[in-house]
């Protein structure tokens, strides 16, 4: 059995007494979008991090939907997931906190990514599509961003259920401070799984599905500068501050990328 097989039989395992449900395996269209020549190289080095057919099949992206992504940042499920959208009749949706004219300038090539729409994501913007027209909404390592902002995380999930259809599913894939406590606020980024299902749910949602695609217990989640120390971010030192004299950064190259949940959530 390789790495991926195992992944996808780690997805049945139960999480909190749930018994969880798993969708079928990619597609065609979907591996070819993963292959495609249209992903950067940048992008294309983290997939065996971040499993991304196993993923977004996990979530039920499916030909047709309309699928919203909250904050595309570095563009690594963007690359995926227009072009395959594109070519099975379905929208992507860019719920962008920044600059939307570069996005959209990074995008602009029709002939690849066809027509991408991007609505603005912020603190008092407003509704992402039309109500209760999104078949997926997903976002992914966001959560603890929004923890540090009084009101923030509630105002997001009250937009991912205003858009999602009825029993549409909210995907989330989020660093997981389990088996320790989280930190208040989740300053270091690590957010504990019963806090994240228990805000969710009272957003009203329920947890439909979890899967152990993006576990890694090679992170011990104790690094000095949160998980900003693992790679994409490799953080060397606090603000404003020298890098300490015995960091090694080939300690947390070593380690990879973080220990994630992937979670599936459905409105209710």
């Amino acid at each position: 059995m390789n790495r991926r097989q195992l992944a996808l039989a780690l997805s049945t395992l139960p999480i909190a007494g749930l018994a969880t449900r798993a969708f079928g395996a990619p597609g065609d269209a979907l591996r070819t979008a993963v292959d495609g020549p249209q992903r950067t190289a940048k992008n294309r080095v983290r997939d065996p991090w971040r499993h991304p057919a196993e993923t977004v099949a996990f979530w039920g992206l499916a030909p047709g939907m309309t699928v919203v992504e909250i904050e595309p940042a570095g563009g690594y499920w963007t690359e995926i997931l227009v072009p395959y959208l594109k070519a099975t009749g379905g929208r992507y949706v860019a719920a962008q906190g920044g600059d939307p004219a570069a996005f959209k300038a990074r995008y602009a090539d029709p002939s690849v990514w066809g027509d991408i729409t991007v609505v603005p994501f912020a603190a008092t913007s407003g509704p992402l599509v039309p109500d209760a027209t999104a078949d997926l909404v997903f976002t992914s390592r966001n959560i603890h961003d929004w923890m540090w902002t009084p009101g923030r995380l509630g105002k997001a999930l009250a937009d991912f259920h205003a858009a999602l259809k009825p029993a549409a599913v909210l995907g989330v894939e989020e660093h997981r401070a389990d088996p320790r406590p989280m930190v208040p606020d989740a300053h270091d980024g690590y957010v504990s799984v019963a806090f994240l299902t228990g805000t969710v749910e009272k957003a009203g949602f329920h947890l439909d599905g979890s899967s152990e695609v993006n576990a890694y217990p090679k992170d011990t989640k104790d690094h000095p500068f949160g998980v900003w120390t693992l790679p994409p971010t490799r953080r060397t030192h606090a603000k404003d501050q020298p890098t300490p004299a015995a960091f090694d950064p080939a300690k947390y190259e070593a380690i990879g990328e973080s220990d994630r949940m992937t979670l599936r959530f459905r409105k209710a």
